[in-house]
C-alpha cells in the first residue's frame, strides 16, 4: 500500500465537501483504545458544521491522492463546548487567550510517518497568526489496567511533552459518550493538556 499523503489547510468552503468522510473517519479512528467511542454519524455531521460557522475555526487534511485519511481541528477555545472552556476558566485560566486543539485522527497504515507532529504545528501556527498565546487539548482518562487495553498500545503522553505541551494538574473536565460496549453514554474524565505559544 501507498503510505504517501500530503497535510494541509482545508478552507471552510472545501472542508463542507468532507463532511461526511470526515465524520466516517472520526468514528473509525475514535472507536479505538483509548476513546472505545460507538459513534453517531448524525452527531458527527452536526459538531464537523460548528467548523463552518465559525470564522476563527482551522481545519488540516491529510490526503493520500484524494481520499482523506485523516485531519485535525481547531477553534478558540471561548468558541468550542463549555464543559471543556469552563474547568479552565474555574482554574483562572484566560480562556480569550487559548486555542483549543480538538480532535487529530488518522488512519492506522498512515502513522508514524510525521502526521502528528504537522498537525500540531500547522494548527500552532494559526493560533499565533490569530493572537493566541496558549495551545490546549484535552485527552480521555483510561484505566491502565483495563481488560479492552490492547498490549500494543503506546500512550501518546511522551510525544506530548516532546512537542512543548505538559499536562495541567488539578483540572479534569468530564465529557459523555457512548462506549462500544455500553447500552448509553456515560461520562468520561478527560485531561487538559496545554503549551505556552508566544
Amino acid at each position: 500500500m501507498d503510505r504517501k499523503f500530503e497535510i494541509r489547510p482545508i478552507n471552510q468552503s472545501d472542508f463542507s465537501h468532507y463532511i461526511d468522510d470526515l465524520a466516517r473517519l472520526r468514528m473509525q479512528v475514535f472507536r479505538e483504545w483509548p476513546y472505545l467511542y460507538d459513534g453517531d454519524e448524525a452527531y458527527e455531521r452536526t459538531y464537523l458544521r460548528s467548523y463552518l460557522n465559525n470564522d476563527r475555526a482551522f481545519m488540516v487534511g491529510s490526503f493520500s491522492a484524494t481520499e482523506i485519511v485523516g485531519a485535525s481541528t481547531a477553534m478558540p477555545l471561548a468558541d468550542h463546548d463549555a464543559a471543556f472552556a469552563k474547568p479552565l476558566q474555574d482554574a483562572g485560566y484566560d480562556i480569550s487567550r487559548i486555542f483549543y486543539f480538538a480532535e487529530s485522527v488518522l488512519l492506522p497504515q498512515y502513522r508514524g510517518g510525521g502526521a502528528g507532529r504537522a498537525f500540531f504545528t500547522l494548527r500552532e501556527k494559526e493560533a499565533l497568526r490569530q493572537g493566541f498565546d496558549k495551545a490546549v487539548f484535552s485527552a480521555v482518562i483510561r484505566d491502565s489496567d483495563a481488560s479492552e487495553k490492547p498490549a500494543s498500545y503506546v500512550p501518546l503522553d511522551n510525544f506530548w511533552q516532546r512537542i512543548g505541551f505538559k499536562k495541567i494538574k488539578d483540572v479534569k473536565t468530564r465529557f459523555a459518550w457512548k462506549d462500544i460496549d455500553e447500552d448509553h453514554e456515560t461520562e468520561k474524565p478527560m485531561a487538559f493538556w496545554v503549551k505556552n505559544l508566544a
